[in-house]
């Protein structure tokens, strides 16, 4: 939300409504003694439509206190959708899901009591310092002068921010805004925290540092949902994976369960000629134990073979050479997330954009949810 908005700072501080929460069949989740004993976040059968594009198809998942589930999918596969009914900016069709025990549709002001969010674009007033931007988020949780000021101080130091804590934030660095970006989100101390692809655009030293800051988070007790592009970036950091591709989830587990299901060494090298390509993989179609894919920009092929290993390797290297093909960089490596995604979908995570979210949810609907 635009700081300072009236109605921006009702919606951030309204006592939960009673009675409003149902309890999780799928899980046995249940009240005890007025506090709930189910998973932080809670997801069932989930459906979204945006005219006639369906953005949801019935998602299901839940996340355990003080874990971090990463969500994987490529464009346009609804993980912007699940994290907008989720904070409450979006209502589903249909389904249900809870955070904290609390109904997103019928409690959605008690939601938002327990969670932050930092989405895909920041949402800083670059005409105020850090400082003055983490006063004016303490004030909408109305917190008293001494307690935002502790905290703005707390939060500063903890993102690296202090240097710069008294700079406008239009001169700050890419890095330097997301830090923030991320540090309001955590203004209130949320139980629950929602991370929308928050290293986009980002380059490499400022994602691991970024990494860095998700990690310290998840020692002091966060519970994360963390959608993200970067297959190496759920593989770091999230302790349950799910994979959602054009509304639906086809897959969860751990980082190991997922690379397991693609199944032993992948052999790969480049054949940079196309012609070559195609014999390459006519000859070797015997020694795959699931679809080989070939990269057509970069003539990388890569061939799942299973737990023959080295000796797929050996009988690589002959084929080839009868081939007459001298392939560059050959060699043989545990599959990767990457694997996994490409046995899923078939495609890479670069696809098409997910659809607009409908006209009046813009930056003030998004800071609502923190």
């Amino acid at each position: 939300m635009e700081h300072g908005t009236a109605g921006a700072v009702d919606a951030l501080h309204v006592a939960p409504q009673p009675g409003g929460v149902g309890e999780p069949r799928a899980t046995g989740a249940r009240r005890h003694r007025g506090e709930w004993d189910g998973p932080a976040i809670f997801v069932e059968d989930v459906h979204k439509s945006f005219g006639e594009v369906r953005a949801l198809r019935g998602i299901s998942l839940e996340v355990e206190r003080g874990k971090v589930l990463g969500v994987l999918g490529p464009n346009g596969a609804g993980k912007t959708t699940a994290v907008k009914i989720l904070t409450t900016l979006l209502r589903p069709d249909r389904g249900r899901a809870l955070v904290e025990g609390r109904d997103v549709s019928r409690a959605p002001a008690a939601v938002r009591e327990v969670i932050g969010l930092a989405g895909q674009s920041t949402a800083i007033q670059e005409e105020l310092t850090g400082r003055e931007n983490l006063e004016i988020m303490g004030r909408l949780y109305h917190l008293d002068p001494a307690t935002r000021r502790r905290r703005a101080d707390e939060l500063l130091e903890r993102f690296d921010l202090l240097e710069a804590a008294d700079r406008p934030t239009k001169g700050y660095s890419g890095g330097m805004q997301r830090r923030l970006d991320l540090a309001l989100s955590l203004v209130a101390h949320p139980q629950v925290v929602f991370l929308d692809e928050p290293t986009t655009g980002l380059d490499p030293r400022s994602r691991l540092a970024m990494w860095e800051v998700i990690r310290e988070m998840v020692a002091s007790g966060s519970t994360l949902l963390l959608t993200t592009q970067y297959l190496e970036e759920a593989d770091a950091l999230a302790d349950e994976i799910v994979v959602i591709d054009r509304g639906t989830v086809i897959a969860a587990g751990t980082s190991t369960e997922l690379k397991n299901r693609v199944g032993g060494d992948v052999v790969e090298f480049v054949v940079p000629e196309a012609e070559q390509r195609r014999a390459v993989l006519g000859a070797l179609g015997g020694l795959s134990v699931g679809d080989p894919h070939v990269d057509d920009e970069t003539g990388l092929v890569s061939l799942p073979v299973g737990e023959q290993g080295s000796q797929a390797l050996v009988e690589t290297v002959r084929l080839l050479d009868g081939l007459g093909v001298r392939p560059q960089g050959l060699g043989i490596r545990r599959p990767s997330l990457d694997d996994v995604f490409l046995s899923l979908t078939g495609h890479s995570t670069e696809e098409d954009g997910e659809p607009a979210e409908p006209a009046g949810r813009g930056r003030r609907a998004r800071r609502r949810a923190s």
